[in-house]
């Protein structure tokens, strides 16, 4: 397994899903994690999850649109651990399942406000961190729909494209001070934002795995597996990378 020890990691939208997965494994591997989530008792359950690991964690509620939150997950992390080696840039909603023309603006601007801006704001304040440093490795959680056309969730693919190319662009201004940027680009994964997008409907989860190469959904453990990979050591030249993660969705 990738070695993580004593390192320190902030992961949004960590209370559930793949941040969850995300924060546990990097605890396993020896890392101590800031937990930055909207629910409280989400982000508050992973804590007691990690502390049970014997790593270190603490929980920081955020609702990742407000700068003024980004700020505190960003200051709190500093002030309890010192630094900040590796960032996971998670969280995100997938709005509501409807054509272009007919998305309630307010809705759009939310989707935005959260996904696209607030992966914009994790990154400015935790690179300003990281150069202080010396330097750290960020993820940014993309989608498949971020690769692709992805009908029905406008601002949803919208936003994922935007955090692929704040991930190509960063990437480009910071490598030369040691940190890297990378994005992930999860297809159908078992989590409850799979639940939410097929409405719990069996028929609709078949269809989606229908459409997927491997047959089936990834699964959480999957994707963190991939991401401590690329946050850690053993990936020292991989940056502005986008790395699909769909059982072959997305390689038609």
């Amino acid at each position: 397994m990738t070695d993580l020890q004593g390192k320190i990691g902030i992961v949004t939208g960590g209370g559930s899903g793949i941040g969850r997965e995300v924060a546990l494994t990097l605890a396993k591997r020896g890392a101590h994690v800031t937990i930055a989530d909207i629910s409280e008792e989400g982000g508050n359950e992973t804590v007691q999850l990690i502390e049970a690991l014997g790593a270190k964690a603490l929980f920081v509620k955020t609702d990742v649109s407000r700068l003024d939150d980004v700020k505190n997950y960003v200051h709190t992390t500093l002030n309890m651990f010192s630094r900040i080696d590796m960032f996971f840039n998670n969280a995100g909603i997938e709005g509501q399942v409807m054509p272009l023309a007919d998305y309630p603006e307010e809705l759009f601007n939310k989707v935005v406000d959260i996904n696209l801006k607030g992966a914009f704001y994790g990154m400015k304040y935790v690179i300003q961190a990281m150069l202080k440093n010396g330097g750290g490795a960020i993820v940014n959680t993309a989608s498949n729909a971020g690769i692709v056309g992805s009908p029905g969730v406008s601002p949803y693919a919208g936003t994922k494209h935007g955090v692929i190319g704040l991930t190509k662009t960063a990437a480009g201004e910071y490598a030369a001070q040691n940190i890297r940027v990378n994005a992930i680009a999860p297809g159908p994964t078992a989590t409850n934002m799979m639940e939410r997008f097929t409405q719990g409907s069996e028929e609709a989860h078949n269809q989606v795995k229908a459409g997927i190469p491997a047959g089936r959904y990834g699964t959480p453990q999957e994707v963190a597996n991939l991401v401590a990979f690329l946050l850690s050591d053993e990936a020292p030249i991989i940056n502005g990378a986008v790395y699909p993660i769909d059982g072959g969705l997305t390689a038609l």
